[in-house]
């Protein structure tokens, strides 16, 4: 506590990423979306200083797993930047085998994309995405919607909007 009562809230200065904690939650996702998530696994480095406008992942893909559904969002762009493996970024019914140093980009709005390990090593890569108040989720694959709350927390609801 400060001299004024108020919680003084640390963060550390810099880390090694990969020593970072785990995300605790698999996903976010409602089942029986969730499950698809297994094996993958994110530090939240964002979360980790204290970062507010925008989120940075340490994402690790086993063969044979997923980043995500394939998703679009309304509002939020996003960026990922990979460090180890041969991930399959899908867009749109468009694959494109990626490499380590490769990178891409997916503005609001824009095409609906996933990561998809197809290969027989891990998949190391960064992800980074604004955190716009407002933003809407769609899953054009899947039954799903998500709308991003002003508490920061994501509703999940069938296309009909049907609430999981």
């Amino acid at each position: 506590m400060s001299e004024t009562g108020e919680r003084v809230v640390t963060h550390p200065v810099a880390v090694i990423a990969a020593e970072a904690p785990l995300r605790t939650r698999r996903s976010n996702y409602p089942e029986p979306f969730a499950t698809r998530m297994e094996g993958r696994q994110k530090r939240p480095l964002g979360d980790l200083f204290g970062l507010g406008n925008f989120g940075v992942n340490l994402t690790r893909l086993p063969p044979g797993s997923v980043s995500a559904l394939l998703h679009r969002h309304s509002r939020q762009d996003e960026f990922i930047y990979v460090l180890e493996g041969t991930p399959t970024l899908v867009t749109d019914g468009v694959e494109t085998v990626l490499r380590p140093g490769m990178c891409a980009g997916f503005p609001a709005g824009g095409a609906a994309h996933q990561l998809v390990n197809r290969s027989a090593g891990d998949v190391v890569y960064l992800e980074i995405g604004d955190r716009s108040a407002g933003d809407e989720v769609g899953y054009p694959a899947d039954d799903l919607q998500a709308v991003l709350h002003p508490d920061g927390t994501w509703r999940f609801a069938r296309k009909d909007g049907t609430p999981y």
